[in-house]
């Protein structure tokens, strides 16, 4: 008998757990089809029912095929372990289901009615909801092996994530529960907010804290992170926990996206900085929680933390969207100086890279400096680190300066300091604005153009050429007037491949925001050509500054804003690996050319 059993497990095997795959990923599609319809679309009260019976019911046969692959397996009790947490999933909506479905007894519903929780109902479908994006990301994450067996280069499926993840946020922005918008947003302006969060820029056409509700609030919450951390990264990091192992096309990804020396430390690299990057959002929701100050309202507790979370998320990743009408410089966030500093520090980090981060903050690389305090930093720590340093003090003394007579004449010593400091943290990359900028001189606007060109480090989550593109152009070209055949950096020489890339980025960018100011010259022509050259190298940099004019811009103008942050979050060299072809061969030279030049 045994045999027999083991004889049919083994001749249907391959079909059955086929057919059983294709079956659970439907039920978890149509599930989600469900749950969107449910927090998507104003339902009456007997159709929203029958939805959440739906739901169950689906959910209780997804929870069959998990068991299904349990049976197929020859040691149940390995499989079990290896898949303890989905185990547990599942036992907890086989018990949800029977007791809902047999019994109408919610567990959860009298988990809150015992414990005096409101709106049980509400969280009920929240932890059944929350059930689904788990299973439906571990699916999806079991998707993520496609990258090792596509053609495609890792520069292109990196652009790819971005799209993927751009269109996913404008079809959820489009919901009409998702805005306060009559019906639902416009593609237009779904597709804008999903680009700049996505892309953690922070432009806006519409004004975020009241054009889009709660929902729509966190799917650009949503968006801010994946956009910062990146899908691919974040699809891996789950990878790696549900698996052993990482597949080499999504190493190079990752290599590629975190700025990694090699392959063989990427998958390490990639889990620190994951966890590095949350508990400085925790830590920074904590700070602002306690910065707002008591002249700061709130509606309740709630709410206070959920701003304190936003914030922080969007400011570690840059993304410079704000919960206020205007930014922070609304009355009285403009006066929680405290407020300012929390945040800009937030920005510091973000910027800074994920390699220095995890070279400085990792918990080995803390334990090796304190017992060998003459460990160095990498170079490219080093580089990230004194450049942001030097680009922030001297962004705060040029406002200084520039404003002193202007924005800043009525202020404290203290007060002009903070307001410096903020705008010159903000403008590299973040977005966020502690003034008014339709009162800035044109001086100030000049400079700040030069600092969101340069924008953050490389590897960050900001944008710009990046600050290493900008140290080697600038040492390289000084190095050639005092007739220096080698760039060396702390010892170290800069390989002629590395200045040729710094020198590609430089020209590309250069190159096009040139044509896109051109093209908007033309199309915005009633506006004032520095409030669109600022838009649009706010965009390319993904700042997310602006004077004001961006709804002002017309269909074409939006869409090309649209394609610069894009460009701009993708990165330049990532644009030019994906549309270049491959060379067969260089390895030949021809005679020498002697041309004039300056």
């Amino acid at each position: 008998m045994r045999e027999s059993i083991l004889g049919f497990l083994y001749d249907t095997k391959e079909k059955a757990l086929r057919i059983n795959r294709y079956f659970s990923l439907s039920c978890i599609l149509v599930s989600l089809g469900l749950i969107v319809l449910q927090f998507g679309f104003p339902l009456k009260k007997d159709d929203l029912t029958l939805v959440r019976y739906a739901i169950d019911g689906l959910f209780f046969a997804f929870a069959s095929t998990y068991f299904i692959r349990v049976f197929y397996h020859l040691d149940w009790l390995e499989y079990i372990k290896s898949t303890k947490i989905e185990f547990v999933i599942m036992i907890l909506i086989i018990i949800t289901g029977i007791n809902r479905l047999f019994f109408d007894y919610q567990i959860v519903v009298k988990f809150c009615e015992a414990y005096g929780l409101p709106k049980y109902g509400r969280i009920y479908h929240i932890v059944i909801s929350t059930f689904l994006f788990y299973l439906l990301a571990s699916e999806f994450v079991k998707l993520s092996d496609f990258l090792n067996r596509v053609t495609l280069q890792p520069a292109t499926t990196f652009i790819f994530s971005f799209v993927f993840l751009i269109l996913l946020g404008t079809g959820f922005l489009m919901l009409p529960e998702f805005t306060t918008h009559k019906g639902s947003a416009p593609f237009l302006v779904a597709l804008f907010t999903s680009t700049s969060a996505s892309c953690v820029t922070g432009l806006s056409v519409v004004d975020v804290s009241t054009y889009f509700t709660f929902k729509g609030q966190l799917i650009i919450m949503f968006l801010m992170q994946m956009g910062g951390i990146g899908i691919v990264s974040f699809t891996t990091f789950f990878a790696s926990f549900l698996r052993k192992g990482m597949g080499f096309k999504q190493q190079l990804v990752i290599q590629d996206f975190l700025s990694a020396e090699s392959l063989y430390n990427t998958k390490s690299i990639l889990r620190q900085v994951v966890f590095i990057s949350l508990t400085i959002e925790l830590i920074s929701t904590i700070l602002i929680f306690v910065s707002w100050g008591n002249e700061i309202h709130f509606k309740n507790l709630l709410e206070k933390v959920y701003y304190s979370a936003f914030h922080a998320v969007s400011a570690f990743n840059n993304g410079g969207f704000s919960l206020f009408t205007n930014g922070l410089y609304e009355s009285p966030i403009r006066h929680s100086y405290l407020l300012h500093v929390v945040i800009g520090f937030t920005i510091i980090f973000g910027s800074l890279g994920f390699s220095p981060i995890q070279d400085i903050f990792s918990i080995k690389n803390l334990r090796s400096r304190l017992k060998n305090p003459w460990i160095e930093w990498k170079i490219s720590t080093k580089i990230s680190v004194y450049s942001t340093f030097a680009l922030v003090i001297a962004g705060t003394i040029l406002f200084l300066i520039t404003e002193y007579y202007n924005v800043l004449w009525n202020k404290s010593g203290f007060e002009m300091l903070v307001i410096s400091f903020f705008q010159s943290v903000t403008t590299r990359t973040a977005g966020f604005n502690s003034v008014d900028f339709s009162l800035l001189s044109n001086a100030t606007l000049i400079f700040m153009l030069f600092l969101m060109f340069t924008g953050a480090s490389s590897g960050s989550t900001g944008g710009g050429i990046k600050t290493s593109t900008f140290l080697i152009i600038t040492m390289r070209s000084w190095g050639n007037i005092n007739n220096r055949k080698t760039l060396t950096l702390w010892n170290r020489t800069i390989s002629q491949e590395l200045i040729g890339k710094a020198f590609a980025i430089f020209v590309f960018a250069a190159t096009f925001n040139f044509i896109a100011i051109f093209l908007l010259s033309i199309t915005e022509y009633q506006l004032d050509i520095l409030d669109v050259t600022f838009e649009q190298i706010s965009a390319f940099s993904t700042t997310g500054l602006s004077t004001g004019v961006t709804a002002q811009f017309s269909v074409i103008g939006k869409g090309i804003l649209i394609f610069s942050m894009f460009v701009g979050r993708v990165g330049t060299v990532t644009l030019m690996l994906a549309l270049s072809n491959k060379r067969l061969s260089d390895d030949y030279k021809y005679p020498n050319a002697h041309i004039f030049i300056g």
